[in-house]
């Protein structure tokens, strides 16, 4: 289709440069979205993009594409151009060329996928729609350098190892609301793997995400899509899919029938503290306030099936439980059967997840209340065998003889166990507080798709690690004394205790601050990297102390 596109060219001047571009589609018709085509760099130009461009005007969008300075037919030197260059030049193109407020679907590829999120931070809500193709981003200091001739400070700044962690690229994409396709090379010599993950977990975070790989494909993108037309038509379409509802046309229909007669959806928006799934806290004409569960990272949504019709089972159960506050279960869509993505809708349940310091007492008493009170279930159908989160041939523990002896202790046949119900995932992030002081409680539990039957240690085990990572080795070390104190269940003796808090906490190491990801967004911006690893460390020599 994109071979029959007519294109007309145009020039267009700025930044001191005149920039070479080809626009098409109906450029009377204001309300049709623009898709704008960013080329990667080096030898990248916009002819290699005309038939993606093509295909998108194939199928109603208005299409453009520009060379940046010093690349294709535009003037200007290519040691002179920086990031910073980059996003001015594409929003200056777009700003002339595209009617004002018109919705704007923007791809990008290599180097362009941080002018995409530089163009996204720009724009905001006015990008309804994103590509990123074997995207690269970078660190904040980078944006302004010059490219040079390739020996120089930009170089040596993108070469940093792990300099591109802390990219602003990276939060931009993160809080992107709209339609969202990275698309995934199967060979990548150009862009790391830990690259392609940060850019997934970035998007998986809010946007409508999808996925969109290329096994036989290496990094240029661009070149692929120009000589293979079947893919370049499915990404085209993945791209486009429910554009202008955000992505979400099967998810609204499907949630639409699950509501009471009369009733619609006024409000919608998301619930901090998520990391596994989307939380979207909805708002009925009536007032009522329900939860929407939504699998859209890959490797989650890949397990969804089992997750969502374990967590339906499970709140269907804990409805009769009246010790243990569980959201009321409305529907589920385990397969994505009828939704975008795979989705569990519940009651919303009042309170907030609390992460700071204040009432910190207290509330680690109602957390060893409420863990004892959930070990008291019992129910009609034993959940499935708890899954170990680590071993000993998986851990990655920093080097050094505290961690040799820690994986040590795991290395043996998992103990013998009087098993019970367990949340399996129970931590501060998963449980709602209400009130304050005296009247504090909880209010709800929450993220039942880990529920398992297992040895109590092991729930003990996995909130005394995200209590010693959230608030200090002490508090971890100290958790199993305060369930003990409020009716928990008997416990472990010493080695065999050890053993699944080592299980636990090693699951951690070295990377602890991929758990604290919703922490920080809730206000705990001092968990650093470093804090974290400092924590991890003191919290497993202080076991090895208390029980080795």
């Amino acid at each position: 289709m994109g071979r029959m596109t007519e294109f007309s060219s145009f020039t267009h001047a700025t930044d001191g440069e005149l920039l070479s571009g080809v626009y098409a589609g109906d450029a009377d018709d204001p309300r049709a979205a623009t898709v704008v085509l960013l080329h990667g760099a080096g030898n990248g130009t916009k002819d290699r993009l005309l038939p993606l461009l093509g295909e998108f005007v194939s199928r109603g969008c208005r299409g453009l594409a520009f060379d940046f300075s010093g690349h294709g037919e535009s003037t200007g030197e290519l040691r002179e151009l920086s990031l910073r260059r980059r996003m001015e030049q594409a929003v200056a193109v777009i700003d002339a060329r595209v009617p004002a407020d018109g919705p704007l679907v923007v791809v990008g590829f290599s180097m362009s996928g941080q002018t995409v999120a530089d163009v996204v931070a720009h724009y905001g809500a006015r990008v309804v729609a994103v590509g990123l193709c074997a995207p690269a981003v970078y660190a904040e200091e980078a944006w302004e350098v010059p490219f040079g001739e390739g020996e120089g400070r930009f170089s040596e700044i993108i070469r940093r190892p792990e300099g591109w962690r802390t990219a602003p690229a990276l939060d931009v994409l993160r809080g992107y609301e709209g339609r969202a396709v990275l698309a995934v090379p199967g060979t990548d010599a150009i862009i790391p793997p830990a690259v392609t993950e940060a850019v997934q977990d970035a998007l998986a975070a809010h946007a409508q995400f999808t996925r969109f790989d290329v096994p036989d494909a290496e990094h240029m993108l661009g070149l692929w899509f120009e000589e293979h037309a079947d893919d370049r038509r499915e990404f085209v379409t993945a791209v486009l899919t429910g554009l202008g509802d955000g992505g979400w046309t099967a998810t609204r229909s499907w949630l639409a029938k699950q509501l009471p007669e009369g009733r619609t959806v006024t409000d919608t928006a998301f619930a901090q503290g998520g990391w596994s799934s989307q939380m979207r806290r909805l708002t009925l004409d009536d007032g009522t306030r329900l939860a929407l569960r939504t699998f859209v990272k890959p490797f989650f949504r890949g397990h969804a099936p089992g997750l969502l019709t374990r967590e339906a089972s499970v709140l269907t159960l804990l409805a009769g439980q009246a010790e243990v506050p569980a959201p009321r279960l409305i529907a589920v869509d385990a397969t994505a059967e009828h939704c975008d993505h795979p989705s569990l809708l519940m009651s919303l349940l009042p309170g907030r997840v609390r992460v700071d310091e204040q009432d910190l007492d207290r509330r680690l008493d109602l957390l060893a209340s409420q863990l004892a009170a959930i070990h008291r279930v019992v129910p009609d159908d034993r959940p499935r065998t708890y899954q170990a989160w680590t071993s000993p041939e998986r851990v990655q523990a920093p080097d050094g003889a505290l961690w040799e002896r820690a994986v040590d202790v795991i290395r043996r046949e998992a103990p013998a166990y009087r098993g019970c119900f367990l949340h399996r995932d129970f931590h501060p992030g998963n449980v709602l507080f209400d009130g304050a002081g005296e009247r504090l409680r909880i209010s709800g539990v929450v993220d039942w798709v880990e529920t398992s039957w297992g040895p109590a240690d092991l729930d003990v085990a996995h909130c005394s690690t995200a209590l010693a990572l959230l608030h200090g080795p002490e508090h971890g070390l100290g958790f199993r004394q305060r369930y003990e104190a409020h009716g928990g269940r008997p416990l472990a003796d010493t080695d065999d205790h050890l053993y699944w808090r080592l299980l636990d906490a090693l699951a951690y190491a070295p990377d602890a601050a991929k758990l604290a990801g919703p922490w920080r967004d809730l206000g705990r911006t001092e968990l650093t990297p470093e804090v974290l690893g400092e924590r991890l460390g003191a919290y497993v020599a202080g076991l090895l102390e208390l029980y080795g």
